[in-house]
């Protein structure tokens, strides 16, 4: 995790030092982020809207071929070939967020490495002073949050680390809202247990929002939604084992997604499109039908032609069969008879 929260902490620490807060700092950060994967937002909303215009193509197939999976996961990929389509294109932003949080995760239990960006040597007597003075237990799962709680609350006791220091960790407040965003989430009524009641909400909303605009599209879909599904159920789970500072991040970045979402539905509405795409279909399966009965109309004509032409070559041949008798009787002085169609 250190390696991912290596750049992100270098980014929160540059805004850090510009708004000297640190919950907006986890609030700009979310923002540069979701606007860092605008670009992939796009690219998965037109994914969405172009699998909505050869949907009842694909629906098409997936009928013709129910008894036959083999045949239709052929078919599909065809489909999907022609289209220039990839039914995992739709899942990589929800897949981008998994890093992004591991490396969140190591920024909010480690802000004086992060954010402040103390060495370890000194966050290392920091330690050994607040484990000899009793501030934190030997096996804390949020040692550097504790730290800074306890320099905080008795500066005079951590006087070896230099004032320096000192005013560094105490200008630090990780307070935000009213909530500690360094310690984790606990069954408990307090302001703390809002963070992964409003994890699964807005995960859930945004889930919702997204299944509305995608519609029903086959079993990769189904597939699909199942896996979104999941999503606000692991996010609240998820946010009972991480600090309440990577919570915070999953929310916002949740409400962010759902406004995202709405406005490109308008510009890239996948339903409309399906729409538009259903009605080209049956106006290009007229069109087909037609040709088809145009077809069959010029092969019963060809047939008649050749038919009569067929004739024609039956008269020309009789008509010399005729001529080559009537030139034998001459040659002959016999009686010349003409040729009947029987004579052919």
């Amino acid at each position: 995790m250190y390696i991912l929260g290596v750049p992100l902490g270098f980014i929160m620490r540059l805004i850090y030092n510009v708004l000297q807060n640190y919950g907006l700092t986890l609030v700009v950060f979310t923002v540069f982020v979701k606007a860092l994967m605008i670009p992939l937002a796009v690219k998965q909303q037109k994914s969405s809207a172009k699998m909505a215009a050869f949907r009842p193509q694909l629906e098409e197939i997936q009928q013709k071929y129910a008894k036959n999976q083999q045949k239709m996961s052929e078919e599909l990929q065809k489909l999907y070939q022609k289209e220039g389509y990839n039914p995992m294109s739709g899942c990589l932003p929800a897949l981008i967020q998994f890093p992004i949080i591991f490396g969140l995760y190591d920024v909010i239990y480690k802000p004086m490495t992060h954010i402040l960006h103390l060495g370890d040597a000194v966050i290392e007597q920091a330690k050994e002073i607040a484990l000899d003075l009793g501030s934190i237990a030997a096996n804390a799962y949020s040692v550097e949050p504790s730290i800074i709680s306890a320099v905080q609350n008795n500066p005079d006791a951590f006087s070896a680390l230099g004032s320096d220091v000192i005013t560094k960790i105490q200008g630090l407040d990780l307070n935000f809202l009213g909530i500690n965003l360094g310690i984790r989430p606990e069954l408990a009524f307090n302001l703390l247990l809002l963070i992964p009641l409003l994890s699964f909400a807005t995960s859930m909303l945004m889930t919702m929002v997204s299944m509305r605009s995608m519609g029903s599209a086959g079993a990769e879909a189904g597939a699909m939604k199942m896996t979104m599904y999941m999503m606000p159920l692991m996010s609240g789970w998820i946010a009972f084992q991480v600090p309440a500072g990577v919570g915070i991040y999953w929310i916002l970045s949740n409400v962010l997604s759902i406004a995202q979402s709405l406005i490109l539905n308008k510009l890239y509405n996948p339903r409309e499109m399906a729409e538009k795409a259903k009605a080209e279909l049956e106006a290009r399966r007229e069109q087909e039908r037609q040709e088809r009965q145009q077809a069959k109309a010029l092969a019963k004509n060809g047939s008649k032609e050749a038919k009569e032409k067929a004739m024609s070559q039956k008269e020309i041949n009789r008509q010399k069969l005729a001529e080559a008798r009537r030139r034998n009787a001459e040659k002959y002085g016999e009686q010349y008879i003409e040729a009947g169609e029987d004579d052919e």
